[in-house]
């Protein structure tokens, strides 16, 4: 059986259901590919162990596509203080919302909670069509357009096909787009946990020997943690009892929430610095992690992502007013020209701060120490960093600015 669309999207997490959402509510015809079907109710006293630090501009992007409110009445964990500090040295950062017009610096938000808003959303919009479970089996360029083959034997005909399909992209692959990167021999532990003192809507980073260690608040007063390790350490740590991991915990944070109380469900996966070569080919784009993966140290991976669904999203809704083809090299370039560069900037950065707080070099502890410490004391420079970290700053798309 074959199907006509606008745009096919493959792959349904956060990424891909958002740029699938944005499409079709503005009448453009999507198909929404992927193999498993998400959670969408869930046990009241569960926590998903992957979470996202949402920025503003993401906020905005997801208020537009219509997600927020239900993601709101499901769990959102407004933070309103970031706390940065350094075990190998004084340097300390703290980050207040109300340095800025916002009431909150951002929100801590279940994975889960984000793709069941999205994917109701979806559900809801006769413009959308979801095909699930399904793999694509081909996806070949004709003079129609592009064809996906899925492995059931449907065959599905677009403009334009959109991979939000991970890390290990497959159909990045299948168009031969090369990436370029390294493993980081990290790995992140992450796991929900309860503790002794409040997390004061506050989120906690410590730089230690092997890694960050990040306190993210939770909207029912536990904690998400992010925790850089090596990749041997981060083994041993998951096999531990959860009391011996606790004690573990607690010596990390260095007692900055009190005593560690509980921990629930633990995993870790490892780190790479990657990006493709290309977003684009014909009649082809890559957005999310299937186009960059960054360290997790700042929480940006999702947010950029959530950029790149809403930057395509915009300049196909452009073309298509307009009355231009979707998959034309035009729009496909401009997609890549305002996305790659910010992108590269961001993991770039995270990529030097991970290398500067691995470092035991004493010199490097003193540089970074006193660095940290300059721009805890200069107003301005804080500001133009915290604003940054929200995602507040020029050449954003349209939904990003919450137009």
């Amino acid at each position: 059986m074959s199907h006509q669309y606008a745009v096919i999207v493959v792959g349904g997490g956060i990424v891909g259901a958002t740029a699938a959402c944005a499409l079709a509510q503005a009448g453009i015809q999507v198909a929404l590919v992927d193999a498993r079907k998400p959670e969408k109710e869930w046990d009241a006293g569960s926590v998903d162990m992957r979470v996202s630090a949402l920025t503003r501009a993401s906020q905005n992007i997801l208020r537009n596509v219509g997600a927020w409110d239900e993601m709101a009445q499901r769990s959102v964990g407004a933070y309103q203080h970031m706390h940065v500090w350094d075990a190998d040295s004084a340097g300390v950062l703290h980050f207040d919302a109300a340095d800025t017009e916002f009431p909150e610096l951002g929100h801590i938000v279940e994975n889960r909670v984000t793709v069941a808003a999205l994917w109701n959303q979806l559900e809801a919009l006769e413009s959308a069509t979801i095909f699930c479970p399904a793999k694509v089996a081909d996806v070949q360029n004709n003079e129609q357009g592009v064809q996906v083959s899925l492995s059931d034997g449907q065959i599905l005909n677009a403009d334009l096909v959109i991979a939000a399909d991970g890390r290990d992209s497959a159909l990045r692959a299948m168009q031969g787009i090369q990436t370029t990167g390294w493993e980081y021999k990290q790995d992140g532990l992450v796991a929900t946990i309860s503790s002794e003192k409040s997390h004061q809507a506050t989120a906690w980073q410590r730089f230690l020997p092997e890694g960050p260690l990040a306190f993210l608040p939770l909207e029912k007063g536990q904690c998400s943690i992010v925790w850089t390790l090596s990749h041997q350490t981060a083994e041993e740590y998951v096999a531990l009892s959860d009391e011996d991991f606790l004690v573990r915990l607690e010596q990390a944070s260095g007692g900055v929430l009190g005593k560690m109380l509980s921990v629930g469900t633990r995993g870790a996966f490892p780190l790479r610095f990657q990006y493709a070569k290309q977003y684009t080919s014909e009649r082809f784009a890559l957005i999310g992690d299937a186009a960059h993966a960054m360290h997790p140290l700042a929480g940006q991976g999702a947010n950029a992502g959530l950029l790149d669904a809403a930057a395509i999203a915009e300049l196909l809704i452009k073309a298509a007013q307009a009355g231009r083809p979707l998959g034309s090299q035009k729009v496909l370039r401009q997609y890549e020209r305002w996305r790659k560069g910010d992108n590269l900037a961001m993991m770039s950065s995270m990529d030097v701060i991970n290398k500067m707080y691995t470092s035991q070099y004493e010199a490097v502890r003193q540089i970074r120490g006193s660095g940290m410490s300059w721009v805890n004391h200069s107003a301005i420079v804080k500001n133009y960093f915290n604003r940054y970290a929200m995602g507040l700053r020029a050449d954003l798309p349209e939904m990003a600015n919450g137009v």
